[in-house]
């Protein structure tokens, strides 16, 4: 769960889950502020070149473009080195630490084992540490050796949606609900937390039932996860979403819809959201007048939990219940660019 943008150095999936007022940010690694335990704490989020999702190198998901951040010479060395690097300039007094790679921090052929434990052991007195997976890699011979190195884990799983028949025919994520579902309570199981990642507008899908699933993927997912993140789609280069989207057969969601799916969820989980090139042609926007307060107030939203943080109106409302009632008649072309 990662837009509007070209290169993942500027959009990572999910930058700042909940993020508010970044103090510091450079290429690799920024600060910001993050809900733990219902309480604001600073974060320190990492951006860690690898050779790059073992996925994406045999198949590959329809709207992920970071296999290009990859290196596919990346050794284990140079992987340890750009975390003490990054440690070295921020320091370690972040309650909470986000990993991301360009794929599974748990698959050995990506993140080398000694790398792995290195990384882990070096933030071992962090109180949350996030790293992200697929889950097939989140299995019970894996964590037992990860929490001999670290107990603070969070494993964060790309579920994108809970239906089978969009994960695997729009999104082409190669695993089933059913997969999921197992890797969460082997996580669980060694007492670590899990975070689910879903993905609102995967292509091929309507405004209205991209929000008609966000709900039910949330419905659903949340019994198995501590923490539901809601990633807006963005248009990554290289990927069939830019394709479309250069088609003119693909516009990323509204920022109403992500909006409408935060106060309707909001009683079933902890749900969190950083619409990622919010306001930008190829991120999630609206008609670009209200973009930057909305952004805003979902971002507010994901660190207060509180609906009232949505107090934005704008006349393109209108027209963004327009597309949700018409655009089953479009034949698949969004009504609105």
């Amino acid at each position: 769960m990662r837009t509007g943008r070209t290169s993942r150095r500027r959009y990572p999936r999910q930058a700042a889950s909940g993020t508010n007022g970044h103090r510091t940010h450079d290429r690799f690694a920024w600060t910001g502020l993050d809900l733990l335990n219902g309480e604001i704490v600073p974060s320190l989020t990492i951006l860690l070149t690898t050779k790059g999702c073992s996925w994406a190198r045999r198949d590959g998901c329809t709207m992920c473009g970071y296999i290009a951040d990859s290196n596919p010479d990346a050794q284990s060395s140079d992987i340890q080195k750009q975390l003490f690097e990054v440690l070295a300039r921020y320091g370690t007094g972040f309650k909470i630490a986000k990993l991301f790679t360009s794929g599974s921090f748990l698959d050995q052929e990506e993140v080398p084992i000694d790398a792995r434990d290195a990384i882990l052991s070096a933030l071992a007195d962090t109180p949350k540490v996030i790293v992200e997976s697929r889950p097939e890699f989140v299995t019970s011979e894996i964590l037992d050796d990860v929490v001999r190195f670290n107990r603070h884990l969070e494993v964060a799983i790309g579920l994108e949606t809970s239906n089978d028949d969009i994960r695997n025919g729009c999104i082409n994520k190669g695993f089933t609900f059913r997969d999921f579902v197992r890797a969460s309570k082997v996580a669980h199981s060694k007492g670590l937390t899990v975070k689910a990642y879903l993905l609102l507008k995967p292509p091929f899908l309507t405004e209205l039932e991209a929000l008609e699933d966000a709900i039910q993927s949330t419905h659903e997912a949340a019994p198995h996860a501590d923490t539901i993140s809601l990633n807006l789609c963005n248009v990554q280069k290289g990927t069939l979403v830019e394709a479309l989207w250069k088609k003119r057969l693909y516009r990323p969601p509204w920022l109403w819809t992500a909006v409408e799916v935060l106060k309707r969820v909001k009683q079933m989980a902890t749900i969190i959201c950083d619409p990622v090139g919010g306001g930008t042609a190829r991120g999630p926007h609206n008609c670009g007048k209200c973009d930057r307060q909305v952004v805003s107030e979902i971002k507010e939203f994901s660190l207060s939990q509180d609906s009232t943080s949505f107090t934005a109106a704008c006349t393109d409302q209108l027209l963004w219940n327009y597309v949700l009632e018409f655009e089953k008649f479009s034949y698949g072309a969004p009504l609105v660019p």
